[in-house]
């Protein structure tokens, strides 16, 4: 337990070091900088930047593990551990200057995350966890919120890029809880989103067409916060999905129910 907290601790102080470079970037970032890998899906020098630092980084701590990143920086052969590493979770957000966008990392052994730092960089905010240990933000402990009244919860309903195969469920999601629940946002990132699961901001969020760089971080957050963690199904085999939902626990069959009433979902 103590030697993950020292790796946890050591995580956060990597991910605020390359949130400097990050944030420095944005002050002159212009769309002339973008790439675009797909429909609406954007990549910049600062992305592949950033992850490089961050592996660099994560090479030097005293963990023999292979790395799955967004950017194809680094690579896993199957070894034991595994860091997984999204170095700009909201690239669109940043391109537009626009909060939040975060660096995300988690160590996994198997399917079980032992470690998962998140650090939103425009409002300095490092979100971490170790398993067993709790959830905490910049040192403070963090826990989902206990409201257990629908009317009143804050949902984060993102639609992904893949608007054709999601628009219907899209706006089967919105169609039902508009004007059911006590509001709707979209966060653009989902890394960021889950943290705000955990520390009570949303009482739920959910989304379809993720890697595993934009949650595994997140959801062990949100576990240790006391929440929970499904794929669209409602189980647990969600790490090698692309689809997930997090919640305080309370609300999640509601959101759940929703989401299986549409075939599409």
């Amino acid at each position: 337990m103590e030697e993950l907290k020292d790796i946890t601790l050591q995580v956060c102080e990597i991910a605020r070091k390359v949130g400097v470079y990050i944030r420095e970037q944005a002050k002159n970032f212009t769309f002339d900088s973008v790439e675009q890998k797909k429909s609406h899906d954007y990549v910049s020098y600062v992305d592949k930047t950033s992850e490089e630092q961050l592996v660099e980084a994560l090479r030097k701590l005293p963990v023999a593990a292979g790395f799955v990143t967004e950017e194809k920086t680094a690579s896993y052969h199957e070894e034991a551990y595994c860091w997984v590493v999204d170095p700009l979770d909201g690239t669109t957000n940043y391109v537009h200057h626009y909060a939040p966008y975060a660096i995300s990392i988690a160590l996994r052994r198997g399917k079980e995350i032992l470690v998962g730092v998140v650090y939103e960089i425009s409002y300095d905010e490092c979100f971490y966890a170790w398993k067993g240990g709790g959830a905490y933000l910049n040192g403070n402990v963090l826990s989902v919120n206990k409201n257990d009244d629908i009317d009143k919860a804050l949902l984060c309903l993102e639609l992904p890029y893949n608007d054709k195969a999601y628009k219907q469920a899209g706006l089967h999601l919105i169609n039902h809880f508009y004007g059911l629940v006590g509001g709707i946002r979209m966060n653009g990132s989902a890394a960021a989103a889950l943290c705000y699961v955990a520390a009570g901001r949303f009482d739920g969020w959910l989304e379809k067409y993720l890697g595993q760089w934009d949650f595994s971080a997140g959801l062990l957050i949100v576990l240790e916060a006391g929440g929970t963690v499904t794929n669209f199904e409602g189980n647990d085999d969600y790490l090698y999905g692309n689809d997930i939902v997090a919640s305080n626990g309370i609300i999640h069959d509601e959101l759940l129910q929703t989401i299986q009433q549409c075939e599409l979902c």
